[in-house]
């Protein structure tokens, strides 16, 4: 497939993707920045989701950033939607991006422009009530053999969903494009970032100590101080779920803080995993200093030249 021009910057999160994106642009006038990080997209949540600061976004365009207020929830076909847009333009432009990449969902929807179906709650609601999580694989095999044959009987997350989307919509939920598990050619570069684990971890925890003294909490007590309160997508956002507890009297701050270490430590790990299964992306090994690859970052964007 000839590429479009754009580069993925792919990884787990503290691990330099935002900081060789931008020196990528900036060596390559006219460049721009499209963020992939599904909490991005939420107003007033800048200094945890470490979104580029004010000065980086006028140095360089950065788009899929502050769409939203925190009050609403954000689906990955909406934000598939909002990323259409973006590259369209883009390309009327004759303008190269960077996509800088995090959540593995929301890249892949982009790279692969997957078919996302929809989301039925009433549907769901009803299959939630059957406890018997082998009878709904069975009627999952009669109403789509193929969905069923792909999942493990036991994998109850994934034959709820399969049984939502045949139910509401009217079609197999394998008729939905190769799903997940095919990796087809796409018109899209790709480079990972991969960091030793130690140093991930350690990269994490002082990350949030700098997002303390940057306002973290302040931004959170604005979200606590919400008359509906936070989305619930938007309320899972990592460091604010465990700052948000704190807020509410339910443990200390340094508590809440090690809380978000931690299962920002497992996330990066899942993150890992996800983008490693991906063997269109080329892996660069980079130590304390993503920069220290930005030579062949760049190669890799003058050769996905259209």
């Amino acid at each position: 497939m000839e590429p479009n021009g754009h580069l993925v910057i792919a990884g787990a999160t503290a691990s330099g993707k935002s900081t060789l994106a931008l020196e990528v642009a900036r060596r390559r006038p006219g460049t721009e920045i499209v963020s992939m990080d599904s909490m991005a997209v939420y107003r007033g949540m800048d200094v945890g989701t470490a979104s580029p600061t004010a000065a980086e976004r006028a140095e360089v365009p950065h788009h899929l950033l502050d769409l939203v207020d925190p009050t609403e929830e954000f689906s990955v076909s909406r934000f598939q939607r909002e990323a259409r847009t973006v590259l369209g333009d883009l390309s009327a432009r004759s303008v190269r991006a960077v996509l800088v990449g995090g959540t593995g969902l929301h890249v892949r929807a982009v790279v692969d422009d997957l078919e996302i179906p929809g989301r039925w709650d009433d549907v769901r609601a009803d299959l939630e009530a059957e406890p018997d999580t082998a009878a709904l694989h069975a009627r999952l095999l009669a109403l789509d053999p193929v969905a069923a044959g792909r999942m493990e009987p036991s994998n109850r997350r994934r034959i709820v969903r399969a049984l939502e989307v045949t139910l509401g919509s009217g079609r197999p939920f394998s008729s939905f494009g190769p799903g997940l598990e095919a990796y087809p050619a796409t018109p899209f570069a790709q480079v990972g970032l991969r960091l030793d684990r130690d140093l991930l971890d350690r990269r994490i925890a002082e990350r949030y100590a700098r997002q303390l003294d940057d306002g973290f909490l302040d931004e959170a007590r604005v979200l606590a101080a919400l008359p509906a309160g936070p989305s619930a997508s938007a309320a899972q956002a990592l460091g604010y779920r465990e700052l948000l507890a704190h807020l509410r009297g339910e443990c200390s701050l340094e508590a809440a803080i090690e809380d978000a270490v931690v299962a920002t430590r497992r996330f990066a790990r899942r993150q890992e995993r996800w983008f490693r299964r991906d063997p269109r992306i080329r892996w660069l090994d980079v130590g304390d200093d993503p920069l220290e690859v930005l030579d062949r970052v760049l190669a890799h964007f003058d050769a996905c030249r259209p």
